[in-house]
């Protein structure tokens, strides 16, 4: 006999044929497994570009029939037999980066991509094929995160729809770290209008830096500035890349540490990322975590006589994920409403379609959109 309290059925997302519609389907229920946690949803974030994936425009790769969805915010419903620290109703954060556990090299994102390896695709294939949109949903035990939720949603006042927003913060702290961004040092963010470039302006500055914002559009530059009262310095892009890198130059008063670069698939052919190099400090560390996939020249010359350092980062550990954590819950990183983001729209799987087409219309900075299962 089962020793949780899980309905036999549970309504999900489902996408049956790759880029074709969602449907709402009554699928089991995922049962505990050792080394594992079922999960009661209660809020998973929108991507900005969802629409783009799950109709086929970015082709991203991924089995189907499955259910989409990357993290989370829910509660604890049923444990596998090995788990020792977690509690049944406790609020946890789901992570949606998935890993071999005898080849952490090995890595997928949960309901989104199948990741880039053999074994990341048996992975996502075989095992871990389905995500968040779900009343419930069955992931690693490593995957699962506590939070201190009589200091988040009692003494902060944050909702869990706020919460769910941690997973943009989460993303772009593991670039900075990975490049060892510290206190008082001088990091150019390019471009900083979408919803990762804001969060890596607001995560730098919790971490202490000045922040040099890169973007296009100089009213939504003046915008993001105008939260964080003359702590960010902007730079618009112009495609001028002399010019450009002068600006950066103008901007930090001469001196620039590190450089986050995470540009959309789009700013293939952008020169900032050169614009950068020009400008950043001789041993300046870049990081490259856009979602760029062709191939993008650099002054090579420059880097090899400044020595620089060019690291990519593809997401972050579990290190980070509680570093970021404790960073919200003493309030040294405010996310959500509280962080300026505000929540458009928060939906029932049930309207996935016009909350998809809601953030692909609100997909900069400064926005964000939830979905929940419904209340029955």
């Amino acid at each position: 006999m089962p020793s949780h309290n899980l309905p036999s059925t549970q309504t999900a997302l489902v996408q049956t044929t790759y880029a074709q519609a969602l449907e709402i389907k009554t699928i089991p229920t995922p049962e505990p497994l050792p080394g594992t946690a079922v999960v009661k949803i209660l809020s998973a974030p929108v991507l900005s570009y969802a629409k783009q994936v799950y109709d086929g425009t970015r082709k991203y790769p991924y089995p189907t029939p499955f259910t989409p969805g990357t993290s989370a915010i829910g509660r604890i419903a049923a444990l596998g037999s090995d788990s020792t620290a977690l509690q049944i109703g406790q609020l946890v954060y789901v992570d949606c980066v998935m890993r071999s556990r005898d080849n952490p090299g090995d890595i997928f994102l949960l309901g989104l991509h199948q990741g880039a390896s053999a074994g990341s695709k048996k992975l996502m294939t075989e095992i871990w094929r389905d995500g968040t949109w779900a009343e419930y949903c069955r992931v690693p035990l490593e995957s699962v995160l506590p939070l201190n939720e009589a200091r988040l949603m009692g003494e902060l006042g944050y909702r869990v729809a706020d919460l769910a927003t941690i997973g943009q913060f989460l993303v772009v702290y593991g670039g900075l770290r990975d490049i060892g961004i510290q206190a008082g040092e001088t990091v150019v963010v390019a471009p900083a209008t979408g919803g990762f470039g804001g969060a890596a302006v607001v995560v730098a500055l919790a971490m202490g830096a000045s922040v040099i914002a890169m973007g296009r559009s100089e009213t939504a530059l003046a915008k993001l500035a105008g939260r964080f009262e003359g702590r960010v310095k902007t730079v618009q892009m112009t495609g001028d890349v002399a010019k450009d890198a002068e600006e950066l130059k103008r901007a930090s008063g001469g001196s620039i540490n590190a450089v986050f670069d995470i540009p959309p698939p789009m700013a293939a052919k952008s020169t900032h990322l050169k614009s950068c190099i020009m400008a950043v400090n001789h041993g300046g560390r870049v990081s490259l975590m856009g979602g760029i996939y062709d191939d993008v020249p650099i002054p090579y010359q420059l880097v090899v006589h400044k020595d620089l350092s060019l690291k990519g980062k593809w997401m972050y550990g579990r290190n980070d994920m509680e570093i970021v954590i404790k960073m919200v819950e003493s309030t040294v990183l405010k996310i959500g409403q509280l962080g300026g983001v505000k929540i458009v729209g928060d939906y029932t799987f049930e309207d996935w379609e016009e909350a998809l087409n809601t953030a692909d219309k609100y997909a900069g900075w400064g926005s964000s959109v939830a979905m929940r299962p419904s209340k029955k």
